[in-house]
């Protein structure tokens, strides 16, 4: 098979790394990939949000699946434009990523399923927004309607936090998505991502893990995409997952198919649990970064086999299969992080670092340059390890950590501890 991959990040990277480890794999091409990429796959200049400008490249180099690594393309329809033209493609369509670029249109449609959520209001009006704020207190959760690269939520802890945040949501901080707002209920618990792959009617979980949002150690300081994470999450009960499926996800996909936009890929299902009770945080229409980089190297080369069946509508047909394993991931980021930092300086040491089906360096923000690998994003690189429990896979992910000469990068030293 000949697979084109779409995006640059560590999601990206960690999806190839696996996609390139199975026989049926015979040419990977990822747009516009990076640095770490370059070593797996070939790498290429591509529109990604140019649902055209892929369609006609894949075409024309015989590309038998294109796999969908971030949000933007789904939510620019590029999904659609493929389908169009019957490229097999792992993605769903415009409408049903709404479940992740409108936030809501997510709180509708779990209305319509009674999934287990926050209560909520939705405003397209300062002022009205900070009548509400003020009526109900804190703390309280601010979300920017649209997509907002993981970064447009406020769980604000006082009454002026959030007032602040609907001042910078509505004067554009975070651009277009920051127009509306979704004003919700602070839900208390423990976070937990689950993840299953759909084809439009059978939905098939294919792993939990938990991120780590705040960028200081003991989840202190600001939101960010996420500082690390590990699967599979504890917290995830054999119960939790049932209620999960019964509760959320099937309501939702049936709601979904009723209402004409029958989802296929992969649903990233954001959860709360309170005493074994699962409630609905968010829902994401792709693999989670850099939840992804655990679930990869768990899975291995059967992701291949799962996403094509998958685009084939034959998940039935198929089981993922699961080792009794752990895996841990480290991101290193920029200092400044998720504030303004610095690109460019260069990182040593990678070459000297174990890499096989145990210990792997995905690459979220590199480029390379004259040899060199450079940072040229905020979240930089996403070190991962695999162990028989939790405590080895994080002994093994940090031994790596330290072996990296970058004194302009910083990482939590806490990736794991609620299980740990």
């Amino acid at each position: 098979m000949n697979i084109l991959i779409l995006g640059s990040g560590g999601r990206e990277h960690a999806l190839a790394w696996a996609v390139k480890q199975n026989p049926k794999c015979d040419r990977l091409v990822v747009a516009p990939g990076n640095a770490g990429i370059s070593e797996v796959a070939e790498c290429i200049a591509l529109d990604i949000l140019s649902g055209d400008a892929v369609a006609d490249w894949a075409k024309s180099n015989a590309i038998d699946l294109v796999i969908v690594g971030p949000e933007a393309p789904l939510a620019a329809g590029v999904a659609d434009v493929l389908r169009e033209q019957n490229i097999p493609l792992f993605g769903p369509s415009q409408a049903a990523a709404q479940l992740e670029s409108s936030k809501s249109f997510t709180k509708s449609v779990c209305d319509d399923a009674t999934a287990p959520t926050a209560a909520y209001a939705h405003f397209t009006d300062a002022d009205a927004a900070k009548a509400y704020i003020r009526d109900r207190g804190a703390p309280i959760v601010v979300k920017a309607d649209g997509l907002a690269a993981g970064k447009g939520v406020i769980v604000a802890m006082t009454e002026d936090e959030a007032l602040t945040s609907i001042d910078d949501m509505f004067d554009g901080s975070f651009g277009d998505a920051g127009a509306e707002v979704v004003i919700e209920e602070f839900m208390e618990g423990e976070e937990a991502s689950f993840f299953c792959l759909v084809d439009g009617t059978t939905i098939l979980p294919i792993g939990t893990a938990q991120d780590h949002k705040r960028v200081g150690d003991g989840d202190t300081g600001p939101n960010t995409g996420g500082m690390g994470a590990y699967s599979p999450a504890p917290v995830m009960t054999d119960v939790v997952v049932q209620k999960t499926m019964d509760e959320i996800v099937r309501p939702t996909m049936q709601v979904m198919a009723d209402r004409g936009t029958p989802f296929q890929g992969v649903l990233f299902v954001g959860l709360m649990i309170q005493d074994g009770q699962p409630r609905l945080v968010e829902y994401n229409v792709r693999f989670g970064d850099p939840e992804c980089q655990c679930l990869m190297m768990r899975l291995g080369a059967q992701v291949l086999d799962l996403i094509q069946a998958c685009v084939e509508n034959r998940l039935g047909d198929v089981t993922a299969e699961w080792a009794n394993d752990h895996a841990l991931t480290v991101v290193l980021a920029a200092n400044g992080y998720p504030g303004s930092y610095e690109k460019g300086s260069v990182i040593k040491g990678l070459a000297d670092l174990p890499s096989d089906s145990r210990n792997a360096v995905f690459h979220a923000g590199t480029t390379a340059v004259d040899g060199a690998i450079t940072a040229t994003g905020g979240r930089v690189l996403a070190v991962t390890a695999r162990g028989d429990s939790l405590s080895d896979a994080h002994t093994r992910a940090y031994a790596m950590v330290d072996q990296i000469d970058w004194p302009e990068g910083f990482c939590r030293r806490d990736i794991g501890w609620r299980a740990l």
